[in-house]
């Protein structure tokens, strides 16, 4: 399954449509009917995602989300409102009690599923964070997460100067952020040059959406930028492409035209997001440098990814979800030593670390597990996922040349893949992950013994 979504509605019939739409898309779904229940199920089950009606019989939306939002238990918890149309008054009302979003009946299939994809990935990248701080907290050397919200910087990329300039006057007084006007022609060269925002308002207008569009893959796919918030204004019949702008990377979608107050109230939402992973990612860069990672590759170390796994893996089985879990070996790496020299072995390490790190999305853990082996965890996969995932892998470091000999001769190698799958896998009992990691071992000799080169996977999973 993709993730769990509750749906809070005391009318069946409406949960009954959104549970056909959100279970066709391979959502595993969850129903209750008043405030009181969604309280006890999202602190029991911990879905990834939380849908609920205005009206709940016992409580308001408004209220049940202030208590969600309260509970640090389920204050992580994205939460969509669904209200009326052309209520702009709910709308902010929703956002104000800490909804991550809102949503507007009538239910349009193709603006549901990007608005859930959009939070759905959110959900993911919070829950990883969360695991990792976890993690970093047992091993001793987490810091406590802020407790203020630091001053962070807001840039206002229009279609026009104009534009851009509208926005930031609707949004005095509104917005304790640092504000500025970014003409969008010299965008990318203020990133290059490190002029790097916190936040990014972007513009697709209806004659330039291409145009915001491409803003997004740019932002996403730069360092400087990469974890960035972004915000896309568009026209309001220009649904397809705002979904295109969610599906891209985008953070956000906001129609133009909108009362400032909701811009500001998302904006703020996001730099809270924002604010709260960069505190996390600072905190664990520091500390795993120090305890956790692996001096030469700068992956992640053996005393470091058993206790998360042991974290992945638990909260897999809670949620009746995959995982995959993989051992790398490379081919023949004595004889690179042997042959080459210590130094040449150790760039080849330093390579192969790389091309597995850069094949891999950044919720999936990947550790050294000790010389030449390594360690990969896959949540919330499935298993055709993992093959092909593992084939990927393995591709990656076959195809090109891994180092240069002292005497300037190419090295190549490949590697061995042994995996299993655990969790919730087709009714199968829990294994615990003593015993997984020893069927990713076995099946990776299998693999070493059936020529290498080759993925392999475990009788468990079979």
């Amino acid at each position: 399954m993709a993730g769990s979504i509750l749906i809070a509605d005391k009318v069946p019939t409406n949960r009954i449509i959104l549970k056909v739409k959100l279970s066709s898309a391979y959502y595993s779904v969850l129903q209750c009917d008043t405030g009181a229940r969604t309280l006890e199920i999202a602190r029991r089950e911990r879905p990834n995602l939380i849908l609920m009606d205005l009206d709940l019989g016992d409580m308001t939306a408004f209220e049940t989300c202030r208590a969600l939002k309260d509970d640090p238990q389920t204050a992580h918890i994205p939460v969509a409102i669904i209200t009326l149309q052309g209520d702009t008054e709910a709308k902010i009302a929703a956002l104000k009690a800490g909804a991550d979003e809102f949503l507007t009946k009538p239910l349009d299939e193709l603006t549901l599923t990007a608005r859930v994809r959009a939070l759905m990935r959110a959900s993911a990248t919070s829950d990883e964070l969360r695991r990792r701080q976890e993690t970093a907290t047992a091993l001793g050397f987490a810091e406590a997460p802020a407790l203020f919200e630091a001053c962070g910087k807001i840039a206002l990329v229009g279609s026009t100067i104009e534009e851009a300039r509208s926005w930031r006057a609707g949004l005095k007084g509104l917005v304790g952020h640092e504000i500025i006007v970014q003409p969008a022609q010299t965008l990318l060269e203020a990133i290059s040059q490190d002029q790097i925002a916190d936040l990014y308002v972007i513009s697709a207008s209806h004659n330039a959406t291409s145009d915001g569009l491409r803003r997004v893959a740019d932002l996403r796919s730069r360092a400087g930028t990469r974890h960035a918030g972004i915000v896309v204004v568009h026209d309001a019949n220009e649904r397809r492409e705002a979904h295109m702008a969610l599906d891209l990377g985008a953070n956000d979608i906001i129609t133009r035209g909108s009362d400032p107050e909701e811009l500001a109230l998302r904006l703020r939402t996001q730099m809270r997001r924002k604010q709260e992973a960069d505190r996390l990612r600072d905190t664990m860069e520091v500390g795993l440098k120090l305890a956790a990672i692996d001096s030469l590759t700068g992956l992640y170390n053996r005393r470091y990814a058993l206790p998360h796994v042991e974290k992945i893996a638990a909260e897999a089985t809670t949620n009746n979800t995959p995982f995959a879990l993989m051992l790398i070996d490379i081919d023949r790496f004595k004889a690179v030593n042997d042959t080459y020299g210590h130094a040449t072995g150790d760039a080849v390490l330093v390579t192969v670390a790389k091309r597995l790190r850069a094949n891999l999305r950044g919720m999936d853990l990947i550790a050294r597990f000790g010389g030449e082996e390594f360690l990969v965890c896959l949540p919330a996969t499935s298993l055709v996922e993992a093959r092909a995932c593992a084939e990927r892998l393995r591709e990656a470091i076959c195809d090109e040349v891994a180092a240069e000999a002292p005497n300037g001769d190419p090295i190549c190698v490949s590697v061995s893949i042994g995996m299993t799958m655990g969790g919730g896998v087709d009714g199968a009992p829990v294994a615990p992950l003593d015993a997984l990691i020893d069927i990713a071992d076995r099946a990776l000799y299998d693999s070493k013994a059936e020529g290498r080169n080759l993925v392999t996977l475990g009788s468990h999973a079979a």
